[in-house]
């Protein structure tokens, strides 16, 4: 028996467990997943941006019990560890785990994603309940706040900016502050501009070619932000949402480029390391993107049962370029390859943030 384990169970870490699991048993090789993670519940941040907005979405609606997802595999299948890895011996095929304990393995599949900035909740934190209460105190923070600056334009605080203007339009000022000359930078110019008259439309405020060079907090609890050309603005709360870091504190550095990311081949494998996968927002190949950690997962899941047939693993093809965001709960735009993509359609697709897909996603029954 091939023991595969997998570090991290946010959606590439556990997607993969669920599809080498359901293959191996048709492929008729016999393996045993160690899948570890420090957080208890499986957390559905594609839908962080709407979360954030108090009394719109209630902690089971984002939150789900990872080991509940796999009960129907016996422990000889499927182990679930509540610990995160301190540090890897690829030459002994060791993890040395946060709870002292030393894990062997045949085969590792790096899947453990990457933070968020300043403790906001548009990631995992360092454990559930770390997550649940970030969450609930930036609920708690926007529903008193009066200012509101999301720091970062890129899908995930055009996203923000979306449901919080959306939401409560004048009742509150929200400003989205963007690094360059157009907001969604990644997305073709059509989509830029669509996106900016729908926040427009919800009455966003926003500042092009603006960065927030510093903040301090003040007495009052508020921040006080210090932008890229020295102007200084007080907000009653500050949402950063650019300069993802990616959790590989515990990967060797020589298998890290300069920025943290694990370096990878054509096959997803690590370079230099013998029988290690990276994948999802820890790898260096692809944007950090739910579609690229998906298609990733699908791609290593079925190379590990080719391995393990004693057949010829297949090199991995580059996700097609492409972005949708929801703007509010009644628009969106987005992009696929260099075609704009009907508002109508990104809406329909995404209006509830594809949320009825987390049950089905921790179980597996999506796969």
């Amino acid at each position: 028996m091939t023991n595969i384990v997998i570090l991290g169970a946010s959606f590439a870490g556990l997607s993969t467990a669920h599809r080498i699991l359901k293959q191996a048993a048709k492929a008729g090789v016999p393996v045993k997943i160690t899948l570890l993670s420090p957080n208890t519940d499986f957390y559905w941040n594609i839908a962080t941006p709407r979360a954030l907005v108090p009394g719109q979405l209630s902690d089971d609606r984002v939150f789900r019990p990872i080991s509940a997802g796999f009960s129907k595999y016996t422990p000889s299948q499927f182990e679930f560890i509540v610990a995160s890895a301190e540090s890897l011996d690829v030459v002994a095929r060791k993890v040395m785990l946060s709870t002292n304990v030393t894990i062997n393995y045949d085969f590792l599949i790096l899947a453990t994603g990457s933070s968020s900035k300043e403790g906001t909740p548009l990631k995992t934190l360092e454990s559930t309940e770390a997550t649940k209460d970030a969450l609930h105190d930036f609920q708690a923070r926007v529903e008193r706040a009066e200012t509101i600056v999301i720091a970062g334009a890129g899908a995930t605080g055009v996203e923000i900016a979306g449901e919080l203007g959306f939401e409560y339009r004048q009742q509150k000022k929200i400003i989205l502050i963007a690094s360059g000359t157009r907001i969604l930078e990644q997305a073709i110019p059509s989509v830029s501009k669509t996106a900016t008259n729908l926040l427009q439309n919800l009455k966003v405020d926003i500042k092009l070619q603006t960065k927030v060079a510093s903040f301090a907090n003040t007495p009052e609890g508020r921040q006080e932000l210090t932008f890229s050309g020295g102007d200084k603005l007080v907000a009653d709360l500050y949402i950063p949402t650019f300069g993802l870091t990616p959790n590989s504190s515990y990967v060797p550095p020589k298998f890290r480029n300069a920025n943290g990311f694990v370096t990878v081949d054509q096959y997803l494998k690590v370079k230099g390391a013998e029988n290690v996968w990276a994948i999802g927002d820890v790898s260096d190949l692809e944007p950090l993107q739910f579609m690229v950690a998906n298609n990733q997962s699908a791609h290593l899941a079925k190379n590990i049962i080719l391995i393990l047939s004693k057949k010829m693993p297949l090199p991995y093809k580059l996700s097609m370029r492409g972005m949708g965001v929801s703007v509010g709960k009644k628009a969106g735009t987005g992009f696929l390859g260099g075609v704009k993509l009907p508002g109508v359609l990104v809406n329909m697709l995404r209006k509830n943030l594809f949320i009825d897909n987390l049950p089905p996603t921790v179980d597996g029954s999506v796969f």
